[in-house]
């Protein structure tokens, strides 16, 4: 069977989406910004918005994607060009994971993991010889890659991890494993968080085909389901040494890369979040009872203007999220107000435009129910809702109430 006719839907659907922009905040944005948004628009409305509900209802990782994420310039965008990224700005990484991910939240986390849990570990941790050797593969989406730090017993806490090496000499002996893993199955390298035998975290490269690795999939997901799941397993893998990062060790490497994950979440959500009220927007134009638009009923207006309002305080949250990331201000504490916001927001968002839609909602004609089960995985993952407000409340009172 081909791949044309493993990834053709049925029937082709129009992507008829208009960005919501009440407070015109097009007006903060360059020139290149707006630009970049816009090929990546019109990328999604082409390749990922007609065949998104088909890959979803049939649990199918679209492959050949990550070579058109390649191209199109979606993985580590602000990795300087000499190693194969954009050298782009942190709003721009934001405005292309707020498209991506309107188009699917699936979607989004195959591109933000590649670039911002694999490739910025490398470019920032990595040796030159690893920057090398990786990074312009990465960014062509020539290799796939995952990032290894959640295990079976530690999610939140995840310095508690138990996988561990230990020093043979000429290499490492690597044991343990990491679960809930996106790109797991696919990926030709992970980047893996574990523990020396002095109880220090560094991050190894594990490429696959080494001895002893293994990445079985994650079946049965009503979430995230043109993403691909897995885990990674390691029995007595042997990692040469040249393969750790050598230039950050301890829990808050990983913990850098989860901030920049983070950014382009808060980023992404806002995403799901616009095309579902789009969607209701003009549905509720549409939609006739009692003789006229439900969108003439006071509750459909009601529901409407809060969901713009709550998108227009989240475009300008990131926004100026964004301009701190680049000028190197940003802290953790404000990335979890924009991860959590934003998720959160969505989420709501999303019900209220499926209620608008009825029964039609629930089904894939329109992408409420998709994103709605979609967002449940984010507001897990990257840090959960729990755990963002207890980095908040640890900001405010100065007591961290999660040791």
């Amino acid at each position: 069977m081909s791949e044309t006719t493993i990834t053709q839907p049925k029937s082709m659907k129009t992507d008829a989406f208009e960005a919501p922009d009440f407070y015109h905040i097009d007006d903060l944005l360059t020139e290149e910004h707006k630009l970049i948004r816009s090929s990546v628009r019109d990328f999604v409305k082409k390749e990922i918005s007609p065949y998104i509900e088909d890959w979803c209802q049939r649990a199918y990782f679209p492959e050949h994607m990550v070579k058109k994420f390649g191209e199109m310039g979606a993985f580590g965008p602000f990795v300087p060009e000499q190693y194969g990224g954009g050298g782009m700005d942190y709003i721009s990484y934001g405005l292309i994971m707020q498209e991506i991910e309107r188009g699917d939240s699936g979607m989004r986390s195959t591109a933000s993991v590649q670039g911002s849990l694999v490739m910025y570990p490398i470019y920032k941790f990595g040796s030159e010889k690893q920057k090398q050797k990786y990074l312009p593969k990465l960014a062509s989406g020539e290799m796939l890659g995952c990032f290894g730090l959640t295990e079976p017993d530690y999610g939140s806490n995840p310095g508690g991890m138990v996988t561990n090496f230990k020093d043979m000499g000429d290499h490492y002996l690597l044991n343990g494993a990491k679960m809930w893993i996106s790109n797991a199955p696919k990926a030709d390298i992970a980047v893996v968080w574990a523990k020396s035998e002095e109880g220090r975290i560094h991050g190894l490269i594990v490429e696959r085909g080494m001895e002893g690795f293994s990445t079985p999939e994650t079946h049965n997901k009503w979430s995230l389901r043109a993403s691909t799941t897995g885990e990674l397993v390691f029995d007595n893998v042997k990692v040469p040494k040249e393969n750790l990062l050598p230039n950050k060790s301890g829990l808050g490497a990983p913990l850098m890369c989860l901030d920049s994950a983070r950014f382009g979440i808060a980023w992404g959500a806002t995403g799901a979040a616009m095309d579902c009220y789009d969607a209701a927007r003009r549905y509720s134009l549409e939609r006739i009872q009692f003789d006229k638009p439900i969108g003439s009923f006071q509750l459909i207006q009601k529901k409407l203007a809060e969901m713009l309002t709550e998108i227009t305080k989240a475009q300008l949250l990131n926004w100026k999220l964004g301009k701190m990331m680049d000028e190197g201000k940003a802290t953790s504490a404000q990335i979890s107000m924009a991860k959590r916001n934003s998720v959160t927001m969505a989420l709501d968002i999303a019900r209220e435009a499926r209620q608008i839609h009825g029964g039609m909602g629930i089904t894939g004609e329109y992408p409420m129910m998709r994103h709605m089960t979609n967002l449940e995985s984010v507001v897990t993952y990257e840090g959960t809702h729990d755990i963002h407000l207890l980095i908040l409340g640890h900001e405010i009172t100065g007591i961290p109430a999660f040791k």
